[in-house]
């Protein structure tokens, strides 16, 4: 306000300088006398001046004419474009100005400003591709996406601004969430220039999205030869990417080039646990029992991993809970002190019954580190050496609550998830998925392996010690009752005819000799003599699933003591 107020003032006193100075002028009575070739000319102040501004009018006119000359001398002497130079001189200096101006307007974000200055310097400039470039950017800042879209079109038919064109409208896809077209105006634009950054980097995050691993890993290996990418780098982020081309190909059937691209994975990162557990697997699909677990033991010591201790078990999948123990020593000895070899230690040994053994390999985990896991295993101990039923649910209470553990947890955004994935589906971040707890002031998602007991070391539940020789502590993990051995969820299988039964008292761990073969029909009659109710074989209940129903801890019915028989 203040400033428009003194251009004003400004204004006033220099039309009033004008008309004073005007006026003093014709109230002189001297006048300028001019003599020349014997004639003279007498003029007053005002008709001096008015002269003064005729003749300099007449120079500058002088000077052009005299240019004309010239530029006409130069075309007769054979420069063709001398006289179009002449006239469009100043229509160049007209563009170029409009040209300043509506590079500043952009830069400035003034939208509407830069498109009338970009459509004056089209006007006035023979440059198209330099005008083009000035309107797309204007209309862009403007907010009109159709005027630019149409400009970088132009740009693609000038060879010098075709990177331009394709770059502009790749952003513009990439804008409206078109990831298909926005790769395929990529990949051209790293045809044209593959060593632009930007692009490259573009390039990468859109192929990932689309899922062309291959197309990814071959453009890493471009920045890798370019000295864009460190080697380490490199080696982990293609591990990364052959691991999911793996599991893509593996899901369409193919297990011969699965099994290949796995192995490199595995050979480029030894630390990436499910590159480890493919390889593994591999190998084990060709009986090569040896590389197999020469893989996972060398994972193992540098990241143990329950899914590494799941593939482990697999390569002797039918061998006894005692002989599995022994194969594991191998594998706990390479990391030893780490807490999952000492849970997987805890968990062979609930296997081969040996519950003292047991709760030595836990040892203070589960008052340290309580998680499902830990308390778990505690609650499996505890009822193989017989404690009440009161000590088992207090455990199994605490694990209700208690942390899941380790879980592939995202490091840019904190997003858990329940499989390890190269990219996070949360924030999209590539290779940022780490084996940690979260924070527990997180939601933490339910995992899908990684923080329950692992059945595939234990073996399935099953009624009969022919069948299987799972001990009763790992069947007998929590304390069941009529209505919940009752539901669908719990059934059990059908039973045969005959079936053997612990002839012990009530919490007391069985010996094989203890064990003797009764028919359905008798144990159901023996049972009300001695407890007046029916002996029920349940199948556990996993702590860190929620029930099906309600359970009534208050309940102290003996229900799920075995009965004499």
């Amino acid at each position: 306000m203040l400033l428009s107020l003194l251009k004003i003032l400004f204004f006033f006193a220099v039309v009033l300088a004008l008309a004073l100075g005007a006026m003093q002028l014709s109230e002189v009575g001297e006048t300028l006398r001019v003599e020349y070739g014997g004639i003279e000319i007498a003029l007053t102040p005002v008709k001096a001046i008015i002269a003064a501004l005729v003749l300099m009018v007449l120079i500058w006119i002088a000077f052009k004419l005299l240019g004309l000359a010239v530029a006409f001398l130069r075309f007769l002497a054979g420069d063709d474009t001398a006289i179009n130079r002449f006239f469009a001189r100043s229509r160049e200096r007209k563009g170029y100005e409009a040209l300043g101006e509506g590079m500043l307007a952009v830069a400035s974000g003034e939208g509407k400003l830069a498109l009338d200055k970009a459509t004056k310097a089209g006007k006035y400039l023979d440059r198209p591709h330099i005008t083009n470039v000035l309107s797309a950017q204007a209309a862009e800042v403007a907010g009109d996406r159709a005027k630019a879209e149409a400009a970088y079109r132009k740009l693609l038919e000038d060879e010098r601004t075709r990177f331009v064109g394709v770059r502009g409208l790749m952003r513009q896809k990439l804008e409206a969430g078109e990831t298909s077209t926005a790769l395929l105006l990529a990949q051209k634009a790293y045809a044209l220039k593959p060593r632009h950054k930007e692009i490259q980097n573009t390039l990468l995050d859109l192929e990932m999205r689309e899922g062309d691993w291959k197309g990814a890993r071959k453009l890493m290996k471009e920045q890798r030869r370019q000295g864009e990418l460190p080697k380490d780098v490199h080696l982990r982020r293609d591990a990364v990417l052959a691991l999911q081309e793996a599991s893509e190909v593996l899901a369409e059937g193919n297990s011969i080039s699965a099994r290949e691209a796995a192995i490199s994975a595995n050979k480029a990162s030894p630390d990436l646990i499910p590159a480890a557990v493919l390889a593994a697997r591999s190998y084990i699909a060709q009986k090569d029992t040896r590389n197999a677990s020469r893989v996972l033991e060398k994972t193992w010591s540098v990241r143990p991993h329950p899914d590494i201790a799941a593939a482990y078990a697999e390569i002797v999948p039918d061998e006894t809970p005692a002989a599995r123990l022994k194969r594991f020593e191998r594998l706990i000895r390479k990391s030893p002190d780490s807490e999952e070899s000492h849970l997987l230690k805890a968990e062979l040994l609930l296997a081969a019954e040996d519950f003292p053994g047991a709760r030595r390999a836990l040892g203070d985990l589960a008052e340290k580190h309580p998680t499902v896991r830990t308390l778990s295993i505690m609650a499996a101990i505890e009822r193989g050496e017989g404690a009440d039923d009161s000590v088992v649910r207090g455990w199994l209470a605490k694990a209700l609550t208690a942390s899941r553990g380790p879980q592939w947890v995202c490091d840019s955004c904190h997003n858990v998830m329940g499989e390890w994935a190269p990219v996070c589906d949360s924030c999209g971040g590539f290779d940022t998925l780490t084996w940690r707890e979260p924070d527990p002031a997180r939601n933490a998602a339910p995992n899908a392996h990684g923080a329950e007991m692992l059945p595939l070391l234990v073996g399935p539940a099953v009624a009969t010690r022919t069948e299987a020789e799972a001990p009763d502590a790992a069947k007998e993990m929590e304390p069941s009752d009529k209505d919940s051995a009752q539901e669908p969820a719990q059934e059990e299988p059908a039973r045969t005819s005959k079936v053997e039964v612990a002839d012990v008292a009530p919490g007391m761990v069985p010996h094989e000799s203890d064990y003797v073969e009764v028919d359905v029909s008798d144990k159901a009659s023996a049972a009300p003599k001695a407890d007046a109710e029916a002996d029920v074989e349940t199948t556990p209940v996993r702590p860190d699933v929620e029930p099906a129903v309600e359970i009534d801890w208050s309940d102290t019915s003996k229900s799920g003591k075995r009965q004499q028989g």
